[in-house]
Formats: C-alpha cells, sequence, structure tokens
C-alpha cells in the first residue's frame, strides 16, 4: 500500500482533496445527530462516526474523506476544549500549503 500524506487544510482547501483525507481543525457551531457543522475559516457538515463524542463550542481535530460536496467523513475525531487558537491552526494550514515539498507527499 502506498503512502499517502493527510494534509492539514481550512474550509477554503476542501475542493482541492475532494476523494481524499485530510486534517482539519474547527469549532463546533451545531450538532444534529451524526452531523455537525464546523467553522474551519469557513463552515462544512461533518458526518460523524460513533466514536465522534463532540460539544457545541468546543474546537475538534477531525482526519477524514471529503466528499463531492465538500462535506467530511469523519474517520478520527478529537473534542479539543474550548481553548484552541483557531488563528494558529488556519496559519500552520497555510504554510503547509506554500511549502508543500516539507509537509506532503503523494
Amino acid at each position: 500500500m502506498a503512502e499517502q500524506s493527510t494534509p492539514r487544510v481550512t474550509c477554503g482547501y476542501l475542493n482541492s482533496y475532494v476523494g481524499k483525507n485530510v486534517m482539519i481543525v474547527g469549532k463546533v457551531q451545531q450538532l444534529r445527530g451524526d452531523e455537525a457543522v464546523i467553522d474551519a475559516d469557513g463552515s462544512f457538515t461533518a458526518h460523524l462516526n460513533r466514536d465522534a463524542h463532540l460539544s457545541a463550542g468546543n474546537g475538534v481535530q477531525i482526519i477524514g474523506k471529503v466528499n463531492p460536496d465538500l462535506s467530511i467523513r469523519v474517520l478520527s475525531s478529537l473534542d479539543l476544549g474550548t481553548g484552541v487558537d483557531f488563528e494558529l491552526s488556519n496559519t500552520v494550514a497555510e504554510i503547509s500549503h506554500q511549502h508543500r515539498n516539507l509537509f506532503m507527499f503523494e
């Protein structure tokens, strides 16, 4: 099996990763059954798995597959609590795309 990177992204990068796995950090805006609306420099819908235990208002790190409608099918999630620096997280995602050769392989 070939190795794949899981790039850090914000909402604005989702259209470049349809069908691929990504890592995204955002704030849980709303929970609706097995879905959550997440703000990660823009909003998207996350389709949660059974292991997801998120709280509205908390930060979350999601690893998941980007669907054609730019929602994400969650493979794993981590509730980060309330002390998340979202600006820093967005900056890390931006830098990782500016220096792809250091952070990603294909």
